[in-house]
C-alpha cells in the first residue's frame, strides 16, 4: 500500500524491492531545514544499533524540559540481534518521519550499525520535498552523508538522544538548529589541538565517522570531494587501524581534493600493548595529512566525547588551524522570519 503525499504516491520501504544503484547522482541545489522553536515536534527515530527506554532517558528529558514535543518511532525499541529492528521497519520509521508535515526535526536515538543497510530503501525525494533537520553522529553518518548528495538537504552531525546533553552541547546545538547564525564554531576553553599544517581554508563541510567514510568509498551515497572541508571523527579503533582507513582514503583520490582536514577525537584509540611496537595517532596523522600542505588540525570538540559541537554538512565554512576555529559563511537553517516573508 502506497502513502499520498502532496497528491504523489509514496511506496513504503516494506513495499519497496532492491533496485540497481544508479552510476551517477544528479547535481541538486542546496536545501535548508527551518530553524527549531519551542513547541515543534520532533521525531525519534533507531535506524541503527538497539537501544533501551534508560538509554533516552536525558536526552529525552532535556527536549521536553525545552518545550519540545516529542514523538517516538513506531519501531524505536524493536530488536533484531544488534540491529533496532528490520531494516524496512528502521527505513519505514524514517521515510514516515520524513512525509509527516508535523515533525520539524529528526534526531537518531542512538548510533552503533546499521544506517548503510537501510540506504537503498530510503526516499530522497520525499526528503527533498519535505526538508527538516536530521541530527546524531557515529553509524548515523552513513545517513548524514546520504542524504546531504542524494536530496541536497543540509544535515546535522551532533548529539543523539542516548548523548550526554551538557551545558556545552545544548548551548552549540541551540546555536545552530535555534538562532541559526553564521557562527564561528570552537572548542571549549579547557581543549587543546595540535596543529598539522597550518593556514586558513574555505568549502563546503562534509562530517563523518572515518569507518563509515571508508566503508561507503566507491558508493554512490557520498559527494563529490572537490574542495571539501572533511571533519572526521573515530572510536574505538587502535592506530593499525586509523592508519588503514586513512591510507584507504588517500589511496581513493579523496584526500588529495581537499582544501582542509580536521581530525576532531579519536576516543578509546590507544594501541594494544600486547602487538608490535606501534605508531602514535600524531604520526599517523602526520604521515597522511601533512603532505597534503592544506590547513589541517587535530582535536575539535567533536564525536565520541561528551562535549560536542553541532556541525552542518553542506555549508560553507571557513577554517583556520592555528586558531582551530570554523566559521560558519552561511545561515545553517532557514530562520522562520526569513520563511515567513517569502
Amino acid at each position: 500500500m502506497a502513502t499520498q503525499v502532496n497528491g504523489r504516491s509514496l511506496a513504503r520501504a516494506e513495499d519497496s524491492p532492491l533496485s540497481p544503484l544508479p552510476t551517477a547522482n544528479p547535481v541538486r541545489p542546496l536545501l535548508r531545514p527551518r530553524s527549531l522553536r519551542p513547541g515543534d515536534t520532533i521525531a525519534i527515530v533507531a535506524p541503527a544499533g538497539r537501544v533501551s527506554a534508560a538509554d533516552l532517558q536525558q536526552g529525552w528529558q532535556w527536549l521536553t524540559q525545552q518545550g519540545f514535543r516529542l514523538v517516538p518511532g513506531r519501531h524505536l525499541f524493536d530488536r533484531d540481534g544488534y540491529l533496532a529492528g528490520r531494516d524496512r521497519d528502521r527505513a519505514a520509521d524514517l521515510n514516515r518521519a520524513f512525509a509527516d508535515p508535523q515533525v520539524a526535526a529528526i534526531i537518531c536515538a542512538r548510533g552503533g550499525w546499521g544506517c548503510a543497510r537501510i540506504l537503498p530503501l530510503l526516499d530522497w525525494e520525499l526528503a527533498r520535498s519535505h526538508p527538516k533537520i536530521l541530527l546524531g553522529f557515529s553509524d548515523i553518518s552513513a545517513l548524514l552523508l546520504a542524504y546531504y548528495e542524494r536530496s541536497g538537504l543540509v544535515t546535522f552531525h551532533g548529539p543523539v538522544i542516548a548523548s550526554r546533553w551538557n551545558a556545552f552541547s545544548t548551548a552549540a546545538w541551540q546555536q545552530v538548529l535555534m538562532a541559526g547564525t553564521a557562527a564561528t564554531l570552537q572548542n571549549p576553553p579547557q581543549q587543546t589541538h595540535r596543529v598539522i599544517h597550518p593556514g586558513q581554508a574555505q568549502g563546503p563541510l562534509v562530517v563523518a565517522n572515518l569507518s563509515v567514510l571508508a566503508a561507503m568509498v566507491g558508493s554512490t551515497y557520498l559527494p563529490q570531494w572537490a574542495g571539501k572541508i572533511l571533519v572526521v571523527e573515530e572510536v574505538g579503533e587502535p592506530v593499525y587501524r586509523v592508519d588503514r582507513l586513512l591510507s584507504q582514503l588517500k589511496l581513493a583520490g579523496l584526500l588529495e581534493q581537499l582544501a582542509g582536514f580536521v581530525f576532531a577525537q579519536c576516543t578509546r584509540c590507544e594501541s594494544p600493548g600486547d602487538r608490535e611496537p606501534a605508531l602514535s595517532l600524531n604520526r599517523v596523522l602526520d604521515d597522511w595529512i601533512r603532505p597534503l600542505g592544506i590547513p589541517s588540525w587535530q582535536g575539535l570538540a567533536l564525536g565520541h566525547v561528551p562535549d560536542k559541537l553541532t556541525l552542518p554538512i553542506g555549508i560553507s565554512v571557513a577554517i583556520d588551524a592555528e586558531r582551530a576555529t570554523l566559521q560558519l559563511l552561511e545561515a545553517p537553517v532557514e530562520l522562520l522570519e526569513s520563511l515567513d516573508r517569502r
